[in-house]
């Protein structure tokens, strides 16, 4: 080294994003994650309204809950995210927010199964384009040792909007009615997204990997890093993108864990709050307050105790990322079960938050682990790919296969009654009118009883799901490690 540079200074470090700053994105993003899910599964907390209304069967209420939104937003993800990695991923995201808020309001003007059907399909269309560039712009925000913490609280939107949306959506449907609540938790949505418009930078292509690359190197990290591949760069193929997440026993096992967790997951959701109207006699707005508070506060907790957690447990093993979530499942379903077979609402409904927070624990860790298997350029299509995978399987047909197990189970606890055909007396799951009160009643307890059944062996997915991910463990530390050696070759050739 020469003299002149001896005893000179090392330069200065200047991050292009304060801490402050990135936090501030992050809890942006969770909003909007947050009314995502509000407009996502407010369908589940008013189902019950919606199904005597239109008389609609328990299955068609699963199509509405599942496959009419999950068939576009699960099949849109992947050409959405093949676009997130060559453009602005935040005006990607300010686009569908528009788009699925403004048909969540629609819904409030169906007036048939078929409307209500096509409006739940424009709500899946806009909702395409929020998780996989919102992945990818928090992975570039964070570096990977913090991935799972800030997918995490992202993810946190999850309880945040399932919350909100039952207590917002049974207060309203209860007090005005069902189609208010669409209108009015649907068009907030555009306030969301304005702020993101204004206040999210587009960072560069694997910004953190760089910083903590450099850091490493004791390089400097200065403002306008020209080492960040071009923006319309050409991403890698699909198919290198499938093959580095589904091509590792560790990671396929992690997929096919979230896939059956969240597929349990939705199937019970559907039917949750219509489970206690029909069993216990509530009205909707106590019962959004009950998966509202209480659902959500435990998934509020298990989500963001899964990330931390599993950060912390992770720096003595990666098994950790999926022995946390295998723990937490395999608890969570006999817990739930128990909840689903009490006689006395109250006790069912406290019982509600242990589950909840065992749940959970599995969305933050899976997220990380799926981001750091993958290089800079891989990350909004690998996050397109998982919930392709995730959303087609478990929210395209979780909530009609529990709705077809409950309305079988349902139609056989009626004709042991040897009253008549189930669905042509009990539209909608009460009596046919003019039918008579005894049938009314007859079909309004075989509804419960049906439903109780067809949630109980939803349940059981939930242990399914717990042991893929226990033989995740097996492999995962030496896939993590063969990913990230990857990554950081790629990062450091500017790929």
């Amino acid at each position: 080294m020469a003299a002149t540079d001896a005893g000179a200074p090392a330069p200065a470090r200047t991050p292009l994003f304060s801490e402050g700053y990135k936090q501030t994105v992050l809890w942006l993003l969770v909003l909007a994650y947050t009314f995502n899910f509000i407009d996502r599964t407010i369908i589940s907390t008013i189902g019950q309204a919606i199904k005597v209304d239109l008389k609609l069967t328990d299955t068609q209420l699963g199509l509405l809950g599942g496959l009419a939104f999950a068939l576009l937003y699960t099949t849109l993800g992947i050409p959405i995210a093949r676009l997130a990695e060559r453009h602005s991923r935040v005006n990607i995201i300010t686009i569908a927010i528009v788009v699925w808020s403004g048909f969540t309001a629609l819904c409030g003007m169906a007036t048939s199964f078929f409307q209500l059907l096509l409006f739940r399909v424009g709500v899946g269309v806009g909702e395409a384009g929020l998780s996989p560039p919102a992945h990818s712009l928090i992975s570039d925000y964070f570096e990977p040792k913090k991935r799972a913490s800030a997918l995490s609280i992202y993810s946190f939107g999850i309880p945040l909007g399932t919350m909100f949306g039952a207590v917002a959506g049974g207060w309203i449907a209860q007090n005005l009615d069902w189609r208010m609540a669409f209108f009015l938790v649907g068009l907030p949505g555009i306030i969301v997204a304005i702020l993101l418009k204004i206040f999210v930078k587009e960072p560069p292509r694997g910004y953190s990997d760089r910083l903590v690359a450099q850091q490493a190197a004791d390089a400097p990290v200065l403002e306008g890093d020209e080492t960040a591949p071009a923006v319309h760069a050409k991403p890698p193929s699909i198919m290198a993108v499938a093959k580095r997440i589904f091509g590792k026993w560790g990671f396929f096992h992690m997929v096919a864990g979230i896939t059956l967790a969240s597929f349990a997951g939705y199937g019970t959701g559907q039917y949750s709050a219509p489970y206690f109207i029909r069993m216990f006699g509530l009205d909707l707005a106590t019962v959004g307050l009950i998966f509202g508070v209480i659902g959500g506060v435990a998934s509020g907790i298990g989500t963001l105790l899964g990330g931390f957690l599993t950060d912390y447990a992770a720096r003595r093993s990666g098994r950790w990322y999926a022995l946390v979530p295998a723990i937490g499942l395999l608890i969570a379903c006999p817990l739930y079960i128990l909840v689903y077979t009490r006689d006395d609402w109250k006790i069912a409904a406290a019982l509600l938050l242990i589950p909840g927070i065992f749940h959970y624990t599995y969305l933050g860790p899976t997220f990380g682990v799926i981001q750091n298997a993958v290089s800079l350029r891989m990350r909004a299509t690998a996050t397109a790919l998982l919930f392709f995978v995730l959303n087609l399987i478990a929210l395209g047909f979780g909530p009609p296969f529990c709705g077809w197990v409950i309305d079988t189970l349902s139609q056989a606890q009626f004709a042991a009654k040897d009253l008549g055909p189930f669905f042509e007396l009990c539209p909608g799951g009460v009596g046919k009118e003019g039918a008579g009160a005894a049938i009314d009643a007859a079909c309004k307890a075989a509804v419960a009883q049906g439903t109780r059944e067809g949630i109980v062996w939803n349940l059981l997915i939930y242990a399914w799901a717990g042991l893929h991910y226990l033989l995740a463990a097996i492999t995962l530390p030496k896939d993590m490690a063969d990913a990230l050696a990857k990554t950081e070759a790629e990062a450091a050739a500017g790929a």
